[in-house]
């Protein structure tokens, strides 16, 4: 089976007290362990944006850690969406 039907995207918005809090740099982290690839990179209304891709365990679970984010964070909302699968390498902060 081709690797695009085992992997799915996900596509969020992370909102609440998530800037200047090391959230991107913990999101990247927290992609790294559960083996995800794609990007997370702050927004000028204060939200980050976050899209990953991996299998669906692997985005169950970051999208959970994403509820809570690092403990310095306070996360009041993720908007999340699911996406096509796009080949990245990594996971890196734009």
């Amino acid at each position: 089976m081709p690797i695009e039907k085992l992997h799915k995207g996900l596509h969020c918005f992370v909102s609440g007290r998530v800037q200047g809090v090391f959230f991107r740099q913990s999101t990247q982290a927290q992609a790294n362990l559960c083996g995800l690839t794609g990007w997370a990179k702050n927004l000028q209304d204060g939200r980050v944006e976050v899209v990953a891709f991996g299998n669906q365990q692997q985005l169950d679970s970051f999208k959970q850690w994403l509820n809570t984010g690092p403990a310095i964070a306070q996360v009041v909302d993720v908007e999340s969406e699911e996406v096509e699968f796009q080949e990245f390498e990594g996971f890196s902060i734009r």
